[in-house]
């Protein structure tokens, strides 16, 4: 209970600042981030959370669940289509970039042997364009940029994880993951979450037509909910990529009935944020001043180059030759925040039991929370050079006798 009145009260103050942080570099994600730190053992000792806690496992594959739903639903096929060029190149020569820098990092500045290496770049190969909300879903942002953060982001998670699972698996005896993390079965799940993504938008919106059925306007958004609830529990009971699912589930019902995405979108985007936020929170307690202080000054190293270094280079060299101008490849390329597909997969190796997990994680654990900052508290000031200049939707005190421009529908709240 005392978890959730501190969450209650983080939100609030979030709420109230959220006017503040969408016009300057403060934002809410940070305010979780650190709420959570202050309020758990390291500090205040107000909750007790260890990396062990289900809690801690629950609300982060929620959080990325539920972010990966929503901005499937932002995914225009027609679109897609004719601009599939970038994303493809960031996935399979960006990615694959990213994964071999920070390992080779990773082996040479923190020590760790090459499979856990390379598991750690696994893990941070992912991005999560939740921190870099002033920049996606803003009509004024080219619309080839959005379309690159979002789709990059929705499927690199799905392609990070069995890789992950396979260097989990060769990492050590200790693992216990030889079995369970075979090829085939890897292969399996990512299938199983990609039908499944497809297939249930389908029924539903087939039963939708059906005569008698139909919902309500006030229940309508409703159905991409439930179909969002049943996706998750189907995937669950089934070992199926629930991210890969999710992802695919949200850009099939926007383009099976745009009625659906836009009355389902301001529902999903709150309980987007509710859950975003419940991460960060629980994800911040978990950073206590010993597992900072546990981090090699070569660990450190590592990290600044991951954020400042590793993504952007990887990125850049990937999209040589592509029709985006220079700000543009520089905007993609410095958003790679790593989020919660990489503390999910963050947990999975602390708990394989391998023999370096501990030191993997306190590396994975303060790299995201350094992106976290660094790129929620800049996502404002590289939004304004595409001259997005109402980045809130709320005009400043002085100026609210101006009228405010249109916000562009299903964008989410500033992070």
């Amino acid at each position: 209970m005392v978890l959730i009145a501190v969450f209650g009260v983080a939100l609030l103050i979030a709420a109230l600042l959220s006017g503040l942080a969408a016009r300057t570099v403060l934002s809410t994600s940070f305010l979780f981030l650190v709420g959570g730190a202050l309020v758990s053992d390291g500090f205040l000792g107000l909750i007790h959370i260890t990396p062990d806690s289900e809690i801690v496992t629950v609300t982060a594959d929620l959080a990325l669940f539920a972010v990966l739903f929503t901005d499937g639903m932002h995914v225009s096929f027609p679109k897609l289509r004719s601009a599939w060029r970038n994303p493809a190149r960031a996935l399979g020569l960006g990615m694959p970039l990213a994964f071999v820098f920070m390992a080779l990092v990773t082996h040479y500045l923190v020590g760790l042997d090459w499979t856990t290496s390379f598991l750690v770049g696994a893990v941070l190969a992912p991005t999560d364009p939740v921190f870099a909300s002033a920049i996606v879903g803003r009509k004024e942002v080219p619309a080839r940029l959005r379309q690159l953060l979002n789709v990059e982001s929705g499927i690199n998670d799905g392609l990070a994880l069995p890789v992950v699972l396979l260097l989990i698996a060769a990492a050590g005896p200790a693992a216990g993951h030889a079995k369970s993390a075979s090829p085939g079965k890897i292969a399996l799940e990512l299938g199983l979450g990609l039908a499944f993504g497809v297939l249930l938008p389908f029924i539903v919106n087939g039963l939708v037509r059906f005569r008698l059925l139909g919902a309500e306007p006030k229940l309508q958004p409703l159905l991409p909910l439930a179909t969002g609830v049943i996706l998750y529990a189907l995937c669950h009971l089934t070992h199926a990529n629930p991210y890969l699912a999710a992802f695919s589930a949200g850009a099939v019902l926007a383009s099976l009935s745009t009625e659906s995405k836009e009355a389902f979108e301001p529902l999903g985007e709150s309980l987007a944020e509710l859950a975003k936020f419940a991460a960060l929170l629980v994800f911040g307690a978990l950073l206590t001043p010993q597992l900072f202080g546990d981090l090699s000054m070569g660990g450190y190293v590592a990290v600044v180059l991951a954020i400042v270094l590793i993504r952007p280079a990887s990125l850049l060299i990937s999209l040589i030759g592509t029709g985006l101008d220079r700000k543009e490849k520089l905007a993609a390329a410095w958003f790679g925040p790593k989020g919660f597909a990489s503390v999910v997969y963050g947990l999975l190796v602390l708990q394989s039991g391998i023999p370096q997990a501990e030191q993997a994680y306190t590396l994975i654990a303060v790299c995201i929370a350094f992106s976290i900052v660094a790129h929620s508290s800049t996502d404002v000031p590289v939004a304004r050079a595409f001259h997005v200049d109402d980045i809130a939707g709320v005009p400043a005190r002085d100026d609210a006798h101006r009228s405010v421009p249109h916000q562009e529908k299903g964008t989410h709240a500033r992070a």
